[in-house]
C-alpha cells in the first residue's frame, strides 16, 4: 500500500486547489526578476506544514518535479509506456528485449548543496525504494519486472537489469520513476550489509524471508525521516511551507537552471473544487491541473483576463462497476439491459461536461487507446446505444418481471438499486445521480448512496459491501496496468509466486465476482490469464490478447464505461508563457517538469 501515487495523481480527478496566498503571482519577495509562479500540487490534497521533506511520506513536502526528481519523466503515449523526457537521467539505453536499462545521469547536475549528482545517489535510492516495495522494487523474486542487480559502471552511469524469472513490459518504466535523493543525506538510513541483504532475501527459505522481513522493516524509518534542510537536485527547493502554502525558490546549482524561467514557485493548499474555481476566477493562478468544472463555472474562469484551457489525452475512464456476487448483476442480461437503458451522452453532460467524452462502449480501455490497439476491430464492438426495447428483451431474457411500470426480482420481490460513489469526487456523484435519474425513468427503482471519503469507498467496495459502483479504469498506457482493473485482484485473480489463481467471490478482495472463464467467439478464455500474458508478451501478442480481452469485456460487461476522461488544464498567460498546447504529451506533468525542461518562459 505505499506505492499508490500513481493512482493517487489519477484520482486527483476529483478535487482540486487552495486558500489565501500573501504574494500575488507575479511578484517576487526577493527573486531576481523571474516572479513567483503559482499553482497547486495536484497529485494530492493539501498541504501538512508539520510533514517532513520526504518524497516517500505520504504528505512530505517534497512536490514532484520542483524539489523532488525522478530518474525521467513519462510521456503520455498512446500505447506505448517507455517513452520519457529527461530527468536525473540525461540519456539511457533499454536493452531490446527490456532485460536491462542503461542510465547516463545529466553531466552538469549538482545537489543544491553544491555536490554532484552521481550513479552512487541513484543506488542508494534505489535501495531505499526497496524498503518501500513495488514497481520494480518488490523483494519476493517471483514478481514479475523486479530488478536483479544494480551496478555502478561509473560516476555517471548505472545500469539496472531485470529479473529473467518473471520479465515484464512494466520493469523500464518502474526504474524511471524511481524517486532521486542524495546519498550523503539518507545513505545512513541503509545498514553496512544492505545489499549483501538484499541479495539473500531474492532467495528461497527462512534466511530470505528473515532478509526480506529486515528490509521491509526499514520502511517506517525511511518514511520518517525528516532532513534538516531540502538537498534537492531538482528546479527548486523548499525555502518554507505553513498551512496556506509551499514556497520553493530557484536552486541555482540545477542543471538546466539557465533556462528556468521563475525565481520562486508557491504551491497553495487546497481542499475542494470550489476553491480552485474560485482562484481561477481571480486570475491567481498560473496553471491548475485537471479539476472537475461545471459549465456555468466554467464560463466564468474563461471571462478572466489572461486564462485558457487547454486538453489533451487522460488515459482514464469512468464506469459502473457490478458485484457479480449479488443479485441481480450475476445475470449478464440485467447488466446489458442497464447499458441499452443508460445514455451516456446525457451522463457526461451532466457529470463532466468539461472534463470527459462519453464512452463509445466498453472495451476495458480508452477509446483512443481501443482504436490504436484494436484498429478496424473497434468498430465492431457492441456500442449499446441507448435502446429501451433492447433493455426490455434482455431484462425478460433475466427472468425480471415488471409489474405496475416497475422492474421486480424473478420471484417478484422488489429490485432496488443502490449506486455508490465517494462523497467528495462531484462528477461522479452528478453521474451516478444521473444514471438512477434514467434508471427510475425506465422503471428501476435506484437509489444513490455516498461514502464520506475516498480511503472509506475502496476499503467498503473490497469487502463487497456494494452491489454496484463506480470505478476508475482503462489505467493506461501499459495494456497489463489496463485490463487489471477488470481481470486482476478485484476479479479474483491473484498472483503468487509466479503462479496465478482465481480465488472465490467475497475473499482476498475478490468484489467483482465475475466467472473465472468466459466464452469469446465460442472459444472458452480465462480473462485473468490473458491479462497477466499482457505483463511479459510482445507486442504483436498483446495486441491478439487485447482483441480477446475487449471482446470480453464488451459482451461481459463486469463494468459498463461511462465516460473517458480529457486531461482539461488552465492556464494564465499573463505572467508566463510556454504551456504545453493541446494534445501535448506533456500535459499529465506537472508544472515543475514543464518549467524544469526549460517550457516556461516568464513573459
Amino acid at each position: 500500500m505505499k506505492r499508490l501515487a500513481a493512482v493517487a495523481a489519477l484520482l486527483s480527478l476529483a478535487a482540486v486547489t487552495a486558500c489565501s496566498s500573501a504574494t500575488t503571482p507575479g511578484t517576487s519577495s526577493g527573486g531576481g526578476g523571474g516572479g513567483v509562479y503559482t499553482t497547486i500540487d495536484g497529485l494530492r490534497a493539501g498541504i501538512d506544514a508539520n510533514a517532513p521533506i520526504n518524497p516517500f511520506n505520504p504528505k512530505g513536502n517534497a512536490f514532484r518535479g520542483y524539489n523532488s526528481m525522478w530518474l525521467g519523466w513519462t510521456k503520455n503515449h498512446l500505447t506505448d509506456p517507455n517513452q520519457f523526457y529527461p530527468g536525473i537521467a540525461e540519456s539511457w539505453e533499454i536493452a531490446p528485449d527490456q532485460s536491462s536499462i542503461t542510465l547516463r545521469l545529466q553531466p552538469a547536475n549538482k545537489w543544491s548543496d553544491g555536490r554532484p549528482v552521481t550513479a552512487e545517489d541513484v543506488k542508494v535510492s534505489i535501495g531505499l525504494a526497496y524498503t518501500q516495495g513495488g514497481t520494480a522494487y518488490a523483494l519476493d523474486p517471483a514478481v514479475s519486472g523486479t530488478a536483479s542487480d544494480v551496478e555502478v559502471i561509473d560516476e555517471r552511469t548505472i545500469k539496472i537489469t531485470q529479473s529473467a524469472e518473471n520479465p515484464s513490459v512494466t520493469f523500464v518504466r518502474g526504474v524511471m520513476e524511481t524517486v532521486i535523493v542524495p546519498a550523503h543525506v539518507w545513505g545512513s538510513l541503509l545498514p553496512a550489509d544492505f545489499w549483501d541483504k538484499l541479495k539473500t532475501a531474492r532467495g528461497d527459505g527462512a534466511e530470505a524471508e528473515a532478509a526480506r522481513t529486515e528490509i521491509t522493516g526499514l520502511a517506517e524509518k525511511v518514511i520518517a525521516f525528516a532532513p534538516a534542510e531540502d538537498v534537492s537536485a531538482g528546479p527548486f527547493t523548499l525555502e518554507r511551507v505553513n498551512p496556506g502554502e509551499a514556497l520553493l525558490v530557484k536552486n541555482r546549482h540545477f542543471h538546466n537552471a539557465a533556462n528556468v524561467a521563475p525565481d520562486q514557485v508557491k504551491l497553495l493548499h487546497y481542499a475542494g473544487n470550489e476553491q480552485i474555481w474560485n482562484y481561477l476566477i481571480a486570475g491567481r493562478l498560473d496553471n491548475a491541473p485537471f479539476t472537475a468544472v461545471p459549465a456555468e463555472v466554467m464560463k466564468r474562469i474563461v471571462r478572466t483576463p489572461g486564462n485558457g484551457v487547454v486538453k489533451g489525452y487522460s488515459p482514464v475512464g469512468n464506469a459502473l462497476a457490478f458485484n457479480q456476487s449479488k443479485k441481480p448483476y450475476d445475470n449478464v442480461h440485467v447488466r446489458r439491459a442497464l447499458a441499452y437503458l443508460i445514455d451516456r451522452e446525457q451522463v457526461t453532460k451532466v457529470a463532466s461536461p468539461e472534463g470527459g467524452i462519453a464512452s463509445v462502449t466498453t472495451s476495458g480501455m480508452h477509446q483512443k487507446a481501443a482504436a490504436e490497439w484494436l484498429g478496424d476491430a473497434f468498430t465492431t464492438l457492441e456500442p449499446y446505444k441507448a435502446d429501451p426495447a433492447k433493455a426490455e428483451e434482455e431484462l425478460k431474457a433475466a427472468g425480471m418481471k415488471k409489474e405496475g411500470g416497475k422492474w421486480a426480482m424473478p420471484d417478484g420481490s422488489p429490485w432496488k438499486m443502490s449506486i455508490h460513489v465517494p462523497a467528495p469526487f462531484s462528477d461522479w456523484l452528478a453521474g451516478a445521480k444521473s444514471v438512477a435519474s434514467q434508471l427510475g425513468d425506465a422503471g428501476i427503482d435506484a437509489e444513490v448512496v455516498t461514502t464520506a471519503d475516498y480511503p472509506l469507498y475502496l476499503e467498503e467496495l473490497a469487502a463487497g459491501k456494494y452491489d454496484t459502483g463506480f470505478w476508475l479504469v482503462a489505467l493506461g498506457p501499459a495494456p497489463y496496468n489496463i485490463y487489471q482493473r477488470l481481470y486482476g485482484t478485484p476479479n479474483g485473480w491473484q498472483l503468487f509466486g509466479g503462479k496465478l489463481k482465481h480465488v472465490a467471490p467475497g475473499k482476498e478482495g475478490n468484489w467483482m465476482g465475475g466467472p473465472e472463464t468466459v466464452e469469446v467467439d465460442g472459444e472458452k478464455v480465462n480473462p485473468g490469464e490473458l491479462a497477466v500474458k499482457l505483463n511479459s508478451a510482445p507486442e504483436a501478442e498483446q495486441k491478439e490478447i487485447i482483441g480477446t480481452l475487449a471482446k470480453a469485456a464488451n459482451q461481459d460487461l463486469p463494468v459498463i464505461q461511462m465516460w473517458d476522461y480529457v486531461n482539461t488544464q488552465f492556464v494564465n498567460t499573463s505572467r508566463f508563457t510556454g504551456f504545453p498546447q493541446a494534445e501535448s504529451d506533456a500535459l499529465r506533468l506537472t508544472s515543475g517538469v514543464w518549467i524544469q525542461l526549460g517550457m516556461i518562459k516568464k513573459k
